[in-house]
């Protein structure tokens, strides 16, 4: 049986991360992101080659999933929310209604939950979800995860800083 683990990049330095993937006991690392590059130093780790590199050293199986990241219409309804609540992302806490509601109309609709454990493969067993937010709630992984554990009830554990 599948196990989901959602992991965001905001909170951590790159040895807590590194220490949060090894204690996940993770197998498959999907990235959510559309780009996968973050600004700044801090957070260079999870850029692309820098996040490749790390997992293979850990021996944890890379896969980008672009599909599932939010189109940029989508994304600039939250950050209207965020700009209207007067919140940073990186402290965000909840995603916005319009946000699930336009995710869920342009991702989840059609997603097929047994379709995407076929698609990572057979020797999947534990699989991080992975975007940047710190907290889930705040993040569309936990909409996936969400809908990973409605529809086959696959068990979710929430990996914070």
């Amino acid at each position: 049986m599948v196990k989901i683990v959602t992991l965001g990049a905001y909170g951590f330095t790159e040895q807590s991360f590194r220490s949060a993937l090894i204690r996940s006991e993770a197998d498959t690392f999907c990235d959510l992101r559309a780009r996968r590059g973050m600004r700044g130093s801090r957070y260079a780790f999870a850029n692309k080659a820098r996040l490749e590199q790390m997992l293979r050293e850990l021996g944890i199986r890379y896969l980008h999933i672009p599909a599932l990241a939010p189109s940029e219409q989508t994304r600039e309804l939250q950050r209207r929310e965020d700009e209207k609540e007067g919140i940073a992302k990186r402290v965000r806490e909840i995603l916005s209604p319009a946000f699930i509601a336009a995710y869920d109309a342009e991702r989840l609709k059609e997603f097929d939950s047994r379709k995407f454990l076929s698609e990572i493969g057979a020797g999947a067993h534990k699989v991080i979800l992975f975007c940047v937010e710190k907290q889930p709630q705040a993040c569309h992984r936990s909409l996936v995860a969400k809908r990973l554990h409605t529809d086959l009830a696959i068990e979710v554990e929430d990996i914070v800083p």
